[in-house]
């Protein structure tokens, strides 16, 4: 074979080789889209499944307000005594100071609607969470603990993200305690990872190890479908919260003991850096689970 036949024979083979090569190019690049617009359409599903639960959370929470106030002035009405008159009136007064609580908690979440990290009053987002689902922590008897810092930073967050996170893991904690008990909310400043820890701690019954590992898959869940209140078990809630918290370069830990409870823990940086991107089947990074069964 010739030189110049040995140079056209191997153009012919790597002309031959391009075609395919272009189609597999083509076909990487149609699934790249296709996967992207798939996690945009699980992110809207998230946001609309939030939306809903704080929806519903605000409704019922004004709607007994509204009761009580209806109540006791129907009371008021056909009273003539004076003395149960002005209980009644009482009543009414704690109702209405208890629905400015609850518009004054609408207002921060609607101030917190922007999209854009900015500093962030983590106690803030606190108080107003618990002002939303008071009622319904004690329809169910948990009792509730609080314990804050002193100087506690503000973090660099979407504060309303924040929220979502924290709403579906307080409406979890209640979900595991369905005979009442302790639910514990920390927030711990870390000197040393400049970052702030959010914690949320329950002792219900516990997670097993086989699902503990799953829960931050997307539409996993552990529940049978929405509780009473129509709340959980579109296996939407952890998954989202895991997105949150990775987009703000923080970390999410959850351990777990069967019979003993549960408690996630957040860590939310006081400064955010890029969030590092952990390899397809790594998430060590960005998750810590930790179980005893």
């Amino acid at each position: 074979m010739t030189s110049c036949q040995h140079n056209q024979s191997s153009h012919q083979t790597t002309s031959s080789a391009d075609p395919g090569k272009s189609a597999l190019i083509v076909e990487v690049e149609r699934l790249r889209h296709e996967n992207q617009a798939l996690k945009s359409q699980l992110t809207q599903a998230q946001k609309s499944s939030a939306i809903g639960e704080l929806v519903s959370t605000t409704t019922h929470e004004f709607n007994n307000v509204l009761m009580m106030i209806l109540n006791y002035a129907k009371i008021g009405l056909r009273n003539r005594d004076q003395t149960a008159r002005d209980k009644a009136f009482e009543k009414i007064l704690s109702a209405g100071q208890r629905a400015t609580k609850i518009t004054n908690s609408v207002l921060g979440m609607a101030r917190n609607r922007s999209e854009h990290f900015a500093p962030t009053n983590l106690e803030n987002i606190v108080d107003e969470t618990m002002v939303l689902l008071e009622r319904e922590l004690q329809k169910y008897r948990i009792g509730v603990e609080v314990d804050v810092d002193d100087n506690l930073p503000m973090v660099s967050a979407i504060g309303n993200q924040i929220q979502q996170v924290l709403l579906n893991l307080v409406i979890n904690a209640r979900q595991a305690m369905p005979d009442g008990g302790q639910l514990v909310i920390r927030l711990k400043k870390d000197v040393d990872a400049n970052s702030v820890d959010l914690s949320v701690r329950d002792f219900g019954s516990g997670i097993s190890q086989d699902k503990l590992r799953k829960i931050f898959e997307p539409y996993y869940t552990t529940k049978a479908g929405p509780d009473e209140s129509g709340k959980g078990g579109t296996g939407l809630g952890l998954h989202a919260c895991y997105n949150i918290i990775e987009a703000h370069g923080g970390k999410i830990r959850v351990e777990s003991s069967i019979g003993k409870g549960t408690c996630f823990t957040i860590r939310i940086p006081v400064n955010r850096q890029p969030p590092v991107i952990p390899a397809a089947c790594d998430e060590s990074n960005a998750v810590r689970i930790s179980a005893t069964v």
